[in-house]
């Protein structure tokens, strides 16, 4: 199987992104970046579904393109690994930021949340990719894995 289970069914659409400033973020994923990212993925945490918005970033940590994954239910989704990395080498990445809602409210990780995270951040590692943020994010609220140390 090529997904990792969050839970559901999937649906996939790519499309092109936009630039997260400062422009050159090399050594460090700032709280402004981390900001930029909440405020540009937001709009995912109203959704009535769960759904998930993986952004492919440049060594200048510009963006490169996004990917949707939709079409789970009220509390699962299935991330699809080999879309992911496949994008990711496409767009010649050197990183990867994912945010995914949580439709109930509540963004605290759940045990789905962080085994995906552990098996994306390891796959994108054994080809020189950095996961370098999660974001869950629900109704006004987040959990950033990167700034509770899980990244």
């Amino acid at each position: 199987m090529d997904a990792a289970r969050l839970g559901g069914r999937d649906g996939l659409r790519c499309c092109a992104g936009m630039i997260i400033h400062p422009s050159d973020m090399r050594d460090a994923l700032t709280a402004g970046v981390l900001e930029t990212l909440h405020d540009r993925l937001a709009p995912i945490a109203t959704a009535a579904r769960e759904m998930a918005v993986f952004v492919y970033l440049d060594p200048k940590w510009r963006v490169l393109g996004t990917r949707e994954v939709s079409g789970g239910g009220v509390d699962s989704l299935i991330i699809p690994l080999r879309a992911v990395v496949a994008d990711a080498l496409e767009f010649d990445a050197a990183a990867i930021a994912m945010a995914h809602n949580h439709p109930g409210g509540d963004p605290t990780p759940s045990p789905a949340d962080y085994a995906v995270t552990r098996r994306l951040a390891r796959t994108l590692d054994s080809i020189g990719i950095a996961l370098v943020e999660h974001l869950v994010l629900a109704r006004g609220r987040r959990i950033s894995f990167r700034a509770e140390g899980l990244l």
